[in-house]
């Protein structure tokens, strides 16, 4: 304790304004909350959502856990906080596809992005990556080397991305469709799944975020042959772009965002988006995020809701132009 703070508490009018000031917080703080991620533990948005969940308590609530609630590439979690009471005792972490792309994917999507949830705050943003595993030849240095490799293997001609209709699944078919390459693709709960298929041999490549390679990569089990952000990314220096590879049109980046049901109060969500923000500014939740290969981002709500409504404008001509369909 300093000097200062022990003259502080010293004086009686000061120790009962702190009193009362403590009591306050303490009224506003919910007993608990519950972080909801869609897909597998061990994964980028398991981890974004754990290390966030961790500085929620005590002051946004008593206690924070997260759930893992998986399946149908993210829509189960949506769903789950969009039927949740508006509270602010339930919140969601989930990339942007889920919202932005989904849309112009699925027919009928158990959510609305924009009338079920009330945006409270982006957490990161980060490239995706394209790696490959034990399957495929030293000899594949790059994208090109692995699209030609598949022209000459068709029947091991695929990739695995961590959910159908998401950003990662169609930079892979847009590889494919760019080269005439028939690259099939699999749809997993979460990237850390399909990671693991691929290095035990069980599918050539994945697509998704790249930090969900770095360990893996790191224990020469896979190769990143390319970033997908319109740079180099500042946690994978030695790996070029798609760009760089040839495929010009290629540069996309995401975000994961954390979103409350609709109709939460707005003093909730406020409180709330500062308890987030002050998570993303502690350096140790920025060198954990780092580790993955994430960039804290910090929002406002209108800020994230902006976002949003962007990338969801920007995705419905690429989706028009893959043709893509959920059985596709």
């Amino acid at each position: 304790m300093t000097l200062s703070r022990r003259h502080i508490i010293q004086s009686t009018s000061a120790a009962a304004l702190l009193a009362s000031l403590g009591q306050r917080a303490w009224a506003q703080a919910l007993d608990g909350t519950k972080v909801i991620a869609g897909f597998a533990p061990g994964g980028t948005a398991d981890t974004v959502s754990r290390r966030v969940a961790d500085k929620l308590q005590p002051g946004y609530a008593k206690t924070a856990v997260v759930e893992n609630r998986t399946g149908a590439g993210g829509q189960i979690a949506v769903q789950f906080v969009k039927n949740a009471a508006p509270d602010g005792a339930t919140v969601l972490l989930t990339p942007m596809s889920m919202l932005g792309i989904y849309p112009h994917t699925y027919k009928k999507l158990p959510y609305d992005p924009v009338a079920d949830l009330q945006p409270v705050s982006a957490a990161a943003v980060f490239d995706y990556g394209f790696a490959v595993g034990p399957m495929v030849p030293a000899s594949v240095k790059n994208v090109p080397d692995f699209l030609a490799w598949c022209k000459a293997n068709p029947t091991l001609a695929n990739f695995g991305s961590p959910a159908a209709g998401s950003s990662p699944h169609f930079i892979g078919s847009l590889l494919g469709r760019a080269a005439g390459v028939d690259l099939r693709h699999v749809a997993f709960r979460g990237t850390q799944p399909a990671v693991l298929d691929m290095i035990g041999g069980q599918i050539a490549a994945v697509s998704g975020p790249s930090g969900d390679f770095a360990q893996h990569v790191a224990a020469g089990k896979c190769r990143l042959l390319a970033t997908s952000g319109p740079k180099r990314g500042k946690f994978t220096p030695g790996t070029p772009t798609l760009q760089e590879q040839g495929f010009r049109d290629m540069a996309f980046t995401e975000w994961f965002g954390f979103f409350v049901p609709a109709r939460t109060p707005q003093d909730v969500v406020q409180r709330l988006n500062t308890a987030i923000r002050s998570a993303l500014a502690s350096q140790d939740v920025i060198d954990g995020l780092a580790g993955l290969y994430l960039e804290a981002m910090p929002t406002s709500p209108t800020q994230l809701a902006a976002m949003l409504k962007a990338d969801t404008e920007l995705w419905g001509p690429l989706v028009k132009a893959v043709g893509f369909t959920p059985e596709g």
